[in-house]
C-alpha cells in the first residue's frame, strides 16, 4: 500500500520553503521551462529535455475534480494528468515520475507521527459535513484515499515512464536528475534545496498554460545565509528533518540565537533560527572532528551517530563531505543491499524486484523482501461503528495473499508479516504481527508455478487461487462469463457483504472502503501471477465516487430499481444477474445481507442540487438495497451524471463526449 500517501505536504526541513520565499527572494526565479528545454537541446543535441516529477509530492496538486470527499472522480482525474502530460510533450519535454515504494526504517517515527496528525485531519472533515450536509471547501482538502496508488498505474496506462522506488524517493530523485542530466527536478519538497543535483522547480508555483514556475536556487540560497553549498547537508540536520528530530535541537537552537548577530525582531523564530544556525555552523571548520563536537554537545541519547548519518544521507553517489570520512558505500546504498538480501529466494527476488522498480505490481517486493507493509490514512469515520476500518475489513484477504507469497520461504514455514495499517484506535506503536492462512484449504498453490508456468491450466489455477483470496473459489464459472472489470470489481462487492453486517452507514466512509478494497485486488492479482490485467483492476474502470454517492443517497430514500437505473432497459437484466450472484454468493457462506435506510444524507459537491420530488418518496416495497448502487459503476461506461464534457478512457483519449443531464 502507498508509504505516504495521505495528504502529502512539502516535506524535508520545515519551514525551509516559506523561508527562501519570504527572505531571500534571490533564491527565486520564474524560469520558463519551454525556453530551458530548447537551451538544453542546443547545448545536448544528442539527449531530450528531461524532467524528473516527484509524484508523491505532485498528487495533491494534480488532483484538481470538484468532488473528492466521494471516494474520487476518477476518470476526470485521469483527463487531468492527461492534459498535464500533454502540455510537456508539447514543449519536448519527457517526464520521468517517482514514487514513494518503502518506508525506511530510520523515518518511521516520522511517518507515525504525520499519519495520527492525519487522523485528526479527517475527524475533521467528518465533522464538517455531519453539521453542513455538504462537502467541505479546498482549505480542507484531503486526497481521496489510494489517490498514490491509483496515480501511479494511471501514468502508467498514459505511456510515462514511471518508477516506485526501493528507497527514499527523495534521494532517489535526486539521484536521477544528477545521473541523467535532468533539467530539473519538479516537486514541493525543500530536501531538493540541499541535495546537490539538477535545479528544483516548484509544482506549486507551476502555471500549466504557460510552463513557467519557480525555480529554487542554492547558490542564491548559501550567499543569503553565509554559507557555501558543502554545508548545506548539516545545515538541514541542525534545523532538524526527517532523520533529525526538532525536540533533540531546542537547546542547540537557543544557545545560536543567543550568540547571532543576526536576531531581527521583525522575523518570525523559525526565520531567526535559521540565520543563526547558519551564522554558527558557518565559524566551524568544515571537518569530521568538527561534527563528532557537535555530536557530543547535541543531546542525542544513546545514539551519538545521527548527524553523521543525516549529513551522509543528502550525499549522492560519488559525492563526498569534508564533514565526514570518504567511504565507499553511501547509507542509502548499504540500507538497500541489506533489505533486498532479505529477500532469500532470487527467483523471486528478481522479477518481484523489476516489477516493483517498473509499478507493474503492487507491494509484493515489500512483503518479499522485508516481510513488512504499511498503508496510510482513508477517509473513514472513526465515530462510525457500522462499518469497520478498511485494514480490518481486508485482513483476511490480506492473509490469504501473504500464504500465496510466503509458502516458498525455507521448509515451507510460514513466516508473521508486520503491518503497519492506519485505522480507528491503533496508537501505530509497534506493528502488528499478522500470520498467513492458506486461502484454499489442504494447501497453498505453488508461487513457482502461478509465477512462472504456462497454458491453459495454470491460467485457471491463477484464475481460482485470487478467486480463493476472497472466499470466491466456488464463483469461478459465473465470473469467467463476465467483462474483467465487472468480475473483479464483483468479487469485491460479494467480499464486502460477507465481512460487513450492514451496509448503511455513511457513503464517504463506504467509498473510501470500497476504492482501498481495489488496492487489494492489485495485491492479489500481483500475487496469483496476473490473472487479470492490471488495468481492468483500476477505478476509472469500475467505480465513480461522485455517481456511486448519488445513487448511495438515491437507495436509502427507497427509489425504485426503474429510478436508479434511470430508465435504461438495457441494464435491467445484467443489473439483476450481478445481484443474484452476489446474493447467492453470501447466501453460500451464511452472510444475511441487511440493509437499513437513512434517509437523506449529505449532499456531495459545492454545488448543491434540488433534488427531483419523485425521489422524495416514502420507501417503497421494491427499495433497493444500498449494496445495488456498487453495481452501477460498472454497468456504465460514462459514470457521470452532470450535464458536462468528460473524455473517454478509451483507447482514443483524444476523443470528448457528453453526457446530457437528467
Amino acid at each position: 500500500m502507498d508509504c505516504c500517501e495521505f495528504q502529502i505536504s512539502a516535506m524535508g526541513i520545515k519551514g525551509l520553503q516559506g523561508f527562501v520565499e519570504r527572505v531571500c527572494p534571490d533564491a527565486c526565479r520564474t524560469v520558463d521551462l519551454r525556453e530551458m528545454a530548447q537551451k538544453h537541446c542546443i547545448d545536448h543535441p544528442d539527449s531530450p529535455p528531461v524532467i524528473v516529477v516527484d509524484a508523491m509530492s505532485c498528487v495533491r496538486y494534480w488532483y484538481t475534480p470538484e468532488s473528492w470527499v466521494c471516494g474520487g472522480q476518477w476518470r476526470e482525474f485521469l483527463a487531468v494528468l492527461e492534459d498535464f502530460i500533454k502540455v510537456f510533450m508539447g514543449a519536448g519535454i519527457k517526464l520521468v515520475f517517482f514514487f514513494d515504494g518503502v518506508v525506511e526504517s530510520k523515518k518511521r517515527d516520522e511517518w507515525i507521527k504525520r499519519r495520527l496528525q492525519n487522523n485528526k485531519e479527517i475527524a475533521r472533515v467528518f465533522q464538517f459535513i455531519k453539521t453542513h450536509r455538504k462537502q467541505p471547501g479546498r482549505e480542507m482538502f484531503v486526497m481521496p484515499s489510494a489517490l498514490p496508488t491509483f496515480t501511479r498505474f494511471a501514468l502508467k496506462s498514459l505511456g510515462q515512464e514511471t518508477v516506485c522506488t526501493l528507497q527514499e524517493a527523495d534521494f532517489e530523485v535526486a539521484v536521477y536528475g544528477l545521473q541523467h542530466n535532468c533539467i530539473g527536478i519538479l516537486g514541493q519538497d525543500s530536501d531538493y534545496l540541499i541535495y546537490n543535483t539538477c535545479p528544483y522547480f516548484s509544482i506549486g508555483k507551476l502555471r500549466l498554460d504557460r510552463l513557467v514556475t519557480v525555480m529554487y536556487s542554492r547558490e542564491d540560497l548559501c550567499h543569503a545565509l553565509g554559507l557555501s553549498l558543502t554545508h548545506l547537508p548539516l545545515f538541514a540536520c541542525l534545523l532538524g528533518n526527517d532523520v533529525v528530530p526538532e525536540n533533540l535541537l531546542e537547546g542547540f537552537w537557543h544557545k545560536c540565537l543567543v550568540s547571532s548577530p543576526h536576531k531581527n525582531n521583525s522575523y518570525n523564530r523559525r526565520t531567526n533560527i535559521f540565520f543563526a544556525v547558519a551564522n554558527y555552523i558557518s565559524k566551524v571548520p568544515q571537518s569530521y572532528s568538527s561534527l563528532k563536537h557537535l555530536e557530543d554537545i547535541l543531546p542525542l541519547g544513546s545514539d551519538k551517530t545521527l548527524l553523521y548519518r543525516g549529513v551522509e544521507c543528502y550525499l549522492l553517489p560519488g559525492q563526498q563531505s569534508p564533514w565526514i570520512p570518504p567511504k565507499v558505500t553511501s547509507c542509502q546504498m548499504f540500507s538497500l543491499q541489506q533489505e533486498t538480501a532479505m529477500c532469500q529466494d532470487e527467483v523471486f527476488q528478481v522479477p518481484s524486484k523489476e516489477q516493483h522498480v517498473q509499478s507493474e505490481n503492487y507491494t509484493i517486493f515489500n512483503i518479499l523482501s522485508k516481510g513488512e507493509i504499511e498503508c496510510s490514512n482513508s477517509l473513514e469515520d472513526e465515530s462510525d461503528t457500522e462499518i469497520p476500518g478498511q485494514a480490518l475489513i481486508y485482513r483476511p484477504a490480506r492473509q490469504h495473499i501473504y500464504s500465496i507469497l510466503l509458502e516458498s520461504r525455507e521448509g515451507g514455514a510460514y513466516s508473521f508479516v508486520k503491518e503497519w495499517f492506519v485505522f480507528f484506535g491503533n496508537p501505530l506503536k509497534q506493528p502488528e504481527l499478522i500470520q498467513p492462512v492458506q486461502p484454499i484449504p489442504g494447501g497453498t498453490p505453488n508461487l513457482k508455478t502461478l509465477w512462472f508456468a504456462k497454458g491453459p491450466d495454470v491460467e485457471k489455477q491463477r484464475y481460482s487461487t485470487f478467486l480463493a483470496c476472497f472466499h470466491l473459489h466456488d464463483g469461478m464459472e459465473y465470473l469467467q462469463g463476465l467483462e474483467a472489470p465487472v468480475a473483479a470489481f464483483c468479487c469485491l462487492l460479494v467480499y464486502l457483504m460477507m465481512q460487513l453486517a450492514q451496509v448503511d452507514s455513511r457513503g464517504v466512509h463506504l467509498g473510501a472502503v470500497i476504492v482501498r478494497g481495489l488496492s487489494t485486488l492489485l495485491m492479489a492479482n500481483s500475487a496469483c501471477g496476473f490473472p487479470f490485467r492490471m488495468d481492468d483492476l483500476m477505478p476509472w474502470q469500475v467505480f465513480d465516487g461522485k455517481l456511486f454517492q448519488e445513487k448511495y443517497q438515491q437507495s436509502h430514500r427507497g427509489c425504485s430499481l426503474e429510478e436508479l437505473l434511470e430508465g435504461n432497459e438495457s441494464l435491467y437484466t445484467p443489473f439483476e444477474n450481478l445481484k443474484s450472484f452476489i446474493c447467492k454468493a453470501c447466501m453460500a457462506k451464511k452472510r444475511t445481507i441487511h440493509s437499513r435506510p437513512r434517509g437523506n444524507g449529505f449532499i456531495t459537491g459545492t454545488l448543491q442540487r434540488e433534488f427531483n420530488p419523485r425521489f422524495q418518496q416514502i420507501h417503497r416495497s421494491s427499495f433497493v438495497p444500498p449494496y445495488h448502487n456498487q453495481t452501477r459503476g460498472f454497468l456504465w461506461r460514462n459514470p457521470q451524471p452532470q450535464g458536462r464534457e468528460y473524455r473517454s478512457c478509451h483507447p482514443d483519449r483524444r476523443r470528448r463526449f457528453h453526457v446530457p443531464s437528467r
